[in-house]
């Protein structure tokens, strides 16, 4: 049987997303939120059956170096950019240079806050090697990228991981829908689109985890979290390890890239 893979990845950053929604939320406590997460998502990261992608903002990566060092020994620590809610074109490069000078490790892949849209001129002139921030679905308010691949793809030279969507529906498999649908709807999803693509590419943020529950923000962003999320998240690991590998995205484009 051709090898199926699981793309599981974490958007490992501030946690910043109250200040959409008009909630005050100082810097540090935005720092402590995401570690916090990241400690409560360490019995996923510490399983030896499971390589993850860690998209790490080199803000964050500079707070908690040996943290992200550490995580570097067995995930992939790829770029989230410099900061989560401020963007300049040479932090495409600066936010690559500074997780690499952390971790030891080159860095590959790239994925931009909040799916942003980016010329992939600019990211190849950054070095990297794959993109992985596009959506290929409707988000309402958001973007409206159904006119995408679903899949694997090459934009102007550059190779992307678009977070994967069903096949037909193209209903998001991304870390609201693991919140707001049924828990079965999203398994059948998932194997749906791991069986039909050969992989699915997963993502969520490590302060889904952590007590969310007073920061302003809206029932859909964190019905489910905390404790409750994690478990639910490690039943899925658990139901996909019976049909797929997880791997790093490097190590699938290494295997998968078209030629």
């Amino acid at each position: 049987m051709k090898n199926r893979y699981v793309l599981l990845s974490f958007d490992v950053e501030e946690f910043d997303m109250p200040l959409e929604y008009h909630f005050p939320i100082h810097a540090e406590e935005q720092m402590r939120v995401g570690k916090a997460g990241l400690d409560a998502i360490s019995p996923v990261l510490a399983d030896t059956a499971l390589a993850a992608t860690l998209f790490t903002t080199a803000n964050f990566a500079i707070h908690y170096p040996d943290t992200v060092r550490s995580l570097a020994q067995q995930h992939e620590i790829a770029s989230h950019t410099f900061y989560h809610s401020d963007f300049r074109d040479e932090h495409l490069l600066s936010s690559r240079q500074k997780l690499e000078e952390i971790t030891g490790k080159t860095v590959t892949g790239l994925r931009m806050p909040r799916m942003r849209k980016v010329a992939m001129e600019a990211v190849k002139k950054a070095g990297y090697q794959y993109d992985s921030s596009v959506n290929p679905t409707w988000l309402p308010g958001r973007y409206n990228n159904l006119h995408l691949p679903r899949t694997l793809y090459k934009d102007q030279g550059m190779l992307r991981i678009p977070a994967s969507v069903s096949p037909g529906l193209r209903v998001p498999l991304f870390w609201l829908s693991f919140k707001n649908l049924p828990y079965p709807i999203f398994k059948m999803l998932a194997l749906q689109t791991l069986r039909k693509d050969g992989y699915v590419c997963l993502y969520f943020h490590p302060w889904e985890f952590t007590d969310i529950e007073n920061y302003g923000l809206p029932g859909f962003t964190k019905k489910h979290h905390g404790l409750p999320l994690l478990q639910r998240l490690q039943q899925l690991i658990a139901d996909l390890k019976k049909e797929g590998e997880f791997i790093t995205m490097d190590s699938f484009i290494k295997q998968q890239a078209p030629q």
